[in-house]
């Protein structure tokens, strides 16, 4: 649990959107409250809905206060975790890796959804396939996250590369809610876009899937997002630790059973962070690109992190055997 309040101030000078539950310092006892975090992404809705129908209260003590922050990114998700102004969340497995092989204290403890990573082509740039992007330009959220990862691995397979590594392809990043307006504008070719931003490029600016979402590397085995904490969270209050995991997976199950209210959920939660209302169709046509699951396979995350390591995202090959910790999922 929380042993200082939030510094709210510096999180928002690096890129961070404060929820509606996360507007100040942390208030009531600290040592009574727990501060998680998650994305504006349809790959983050379970923690919306968890939020929504408050299954994280109800399953801890009572009295116990929760906080919600939102993020712009994975590495600012890392950065909170690391200096201890979250406690948890989700976050893409890329971030999260990226920070344990530099020392971060982190770990996975489920699943939250997989699939939803969409390679889009800007209408009028001319790309029909892969074999026209080299040359081209794209854009991820971050260098080396989770969307950049699968994207450049899929790409390396058919003999492609970034300018990062010597390349043809040009390298931006950009927050996915801005990609719609840098299509419009020519400034990228290429995006590779969680859902639902996906779904909003495809109705609003008529680009072209180019890669689909179950083909891109690692686009259905590995989670797009995963729930995480720290290991000294796990040693100093396991019982904590084990009522938000119980939290997940009540949203989890209330996902599969009530989707169309969770559709809404996530309509309703994108709009209030980012200005957004998407339309209801994109939502549908988005849902269908995604599954929710707790699941979570070590040799998978350890598959994607040699692959981190051979497109030089790790500067040495990792080992991820303790970065998972399924000891919480029933």
């Amino acid at each position: 649990m929380k042993r200082s309040g939030l510094v709210l101030t510096t999180l928002a000078a690096a890129g961070i959107l404060s929820a509606c539950g996360a507007s100040g310092a942390a208030s009531g006892d600290a040592e009574d409250t727990i501060v998680l975090g998650y994305f504006p992404n349809l790959d983050h809705a379970t923690a919306m809905v968890a939020k929504d129908q408050q299954f994280y209260e109800s399953n801890l003590p009572e009295g116990t206060n929760v906080e919600y922050v939102t993020f712009a990114d994975g590495s600012d998700f890392m950065t909170a975790l690391k200096t201890g102004d979250i406690d948890g969340g989700l976050v893409g497995p890329s971030p999260a890796m990226n920070n344990y092989t530099n020392g971060a204290d982190v770990r996975m403890i489920a699943g939250g959804a997989s699939g939803g990573t969409v390679v889009m082509a800007r209408d009028g740039s001319g790309i029909e396939s892969i074999e026209d992007i080299p040359g081209s330009t794209f854009i991820t959220p971050r260098v080396g996250c989770t969307h950049d990862v699968q994207f450049e691995t899929y790409m390396k397979e058919n003999g492609i590369t970034s300018n990062r590594i010597g390349g043809e392809m040009i390298h931006q990043t950009g927050k996915p809610a801005q990609y719609e307006a840098m299509f419009e504008t020519g400034k990228i070719d290429v995006a590779v876009a969680p859902e639902p931003w996906a779904s909003v490029l495809a109705q609003n600016t008529g680009a072209k899937v180019i890669i689909q979402p179950d083909e891109i590397s690692f686009g259905t085995t590995l989670p797009a997002s995963v729930l995480v904490t720290s290991s000294e969270l796990i040693e100093s209050d396991p019982e904590t630790v084990q009522a938000i995991v119980d939290a997940h997976e009540e949203a989890t199950a209330y996902i599969e059973e009530n989707p169309e209210e969770s559709k809404e959920i996530v309509i309703s939660t994108i709009d209030d962070i980012t200005g957004q209302e998407l339309e209801k169709s994109v939502i549908d046509g988005a849902w269908d690109n995604m599954f929710f699951s707790t699941d979570i396979d070590g040799e998978e995350i350890q598959a994607f992190g040699d692959s981190s390591f051979d497109l030089k995202f790790l500067k040495e090959k990792p080992d991820f055997s303790e970065l998972t910790d399924t000891q919480f999922l029933n």
